[in-house]
């Protein structure tokens, strides 16, 4: 017996009539679900093969090879900085989104999108951190499909319109004890959360250490789409669509 879609004597080395209509028919599926969401379909794109692990899988990741002197006075200071580290090993500076969904004839899958382009600046006097101040470029997102990402700049995200995210605290951080270098803190930041036009109060949990003159810091919040007018676009190849996703961060601070 023949394997399905080989070539049959009886046609020349064709393909037969009824195999040419199954062909014709899971090529026009295809074509369909590519227009009905804009490409790909938008959460077909959006939950493609699982990408790097969360942050929250462990302690953040600290750049390798030349470190930075500590200064000689902690108090003061700390701006985010992009010139240290690597996006290969998620040592480097970013923030972005993880998704997971359920697609027909497909299953689950885990989205992964970030962009390099974060600032700001924390100040730490004592064992108090203040005045966190974080502004994220939501335009470059940038996961591995870039049909995805450009499906984001105008709907869901919608980062043509809403460019940025950003988040200020709204109280003191108080560690405790300065932890010894290269050992990692765990703590919360109470803060205002602007995504998508829409502000709202949250409290990331985040876990922080000190290499030199380095502190990492990772952190990772829970985000309900319709909390933030977040819209979720349909496409019939979905079998399931969450209202929720994760957003994630990975920080550098260089003493000022």
């Amino acid at each position: 017996m023949s394997a399905p879609f080989s070539n049959s004597p009886a046609t020349g080395g064709r393909p037969s009539h009824g195999k040419r209509n199954l062909i014709i028919a899971v090529l026009a599926i295809l074509v369909v679900a590519g227009v009905a969401g804009g490409g790909y379909g938008l959460w077909y794109i959006l939950v493609g093969p699982g990408g790097p692990a969360a942050v929250s899988s462990g302690p953040p990741a600290l750049p390798t090879g030349a470190g930075v002197a500590a200064p000689a006075a902690l108090d003061g200071t700390w701006n985010v900085d992009t010139s240290l580290g690597s996006s290969s090993d998620g040592s480097a500076t970013f923030a972005g989104y993880r998704v997971q969904e359920q697609l027909v004839g497909v299953g689950g899958h885990t989205a992964v999108g970030r962009t390099p382009k974060v600032s700001g600046s924390m100040t730490l006097t004592g064992t108090v951190v203040s005045n966190v101040k974080i502004t994220v470029d939501l335009s470059v997102l940038t996961s591995d499909d870039s049909h995805r990402d450009d499906q984001l700049r105008r709907q869901a995200l919608e980062s043509d319109k809403f460019p940025t995210a950003t988040f200020a605290s709204t109280q003191p951080i108080d560690i405790g004890t300065l932890p010894a270098d290269g050992t990692s803190v765990k703590v919360n930041a109470a803060g205002t959360l602007t995504l998508h036009g829409v502000s709202k109060t949250v409290t990331v949990a985040l876990q922080a250490v000190r290499q030199g003159g380095i502190i990492a810091v990772t952190g990772s919040l829970p985000i309900t789409f319709s909390d933030y007018s977040i819209q979720k676009p349909n496409s019939f190849s979905v079998l399931s669509v969450d209202d929720h996703g994760i957003m994630e961060l990975h920080l550098l601070f260089t003493h000022a």
